[in-house]
């Protein structure tokens, strides 16, 4: 499994934790004791800084996926500038006639 989905798969767990401790807490102060919210808190807390941690390392892959497409891209246009000005053109008259449309 790439390591791109495999963080988006833990990201997605820990949001869960996260709603889970969240469920707990309002129930909690809806009905139970202070040192039953006091319980729920810390468990809670860790859940949210772990969802940080994720959301953060998944953002990290982002940008480097999309720097590294950026590169590629830059090489392929300059390996195919031909071939890139035709794509180029022929997606601008499509968008022209798309927009002439309107």
């Amino acid at each position: 499994m790439p390591a791109f989905i495999e963080s988006r798969e833990r990201l997605i767990n820990d949001v869960k934790a996260v709603l889970a401790g969240t469920e707990d807490l309002l129930e909690a102060v809806g009905t139970e004791s202070k040192e039953k919210i006091e319980g729920v808190r810390p468990r809670l807390e860790a859940a949210i800084l772990r969802a940080r941690g994720r959301v953060t390392e998944l953002e990290a892959q982002v940008e480097a996926r999309a720097r590294q497409a950026a590169r590629d891209a830059d090489a392929y246009a300059h390996e195919n500038p031909w071939k890139t000005a035709g794509v180029a053109a022929a997606l601008g008259a499509i968008i022209g006639v798309l927009l002439a449309r309107r």
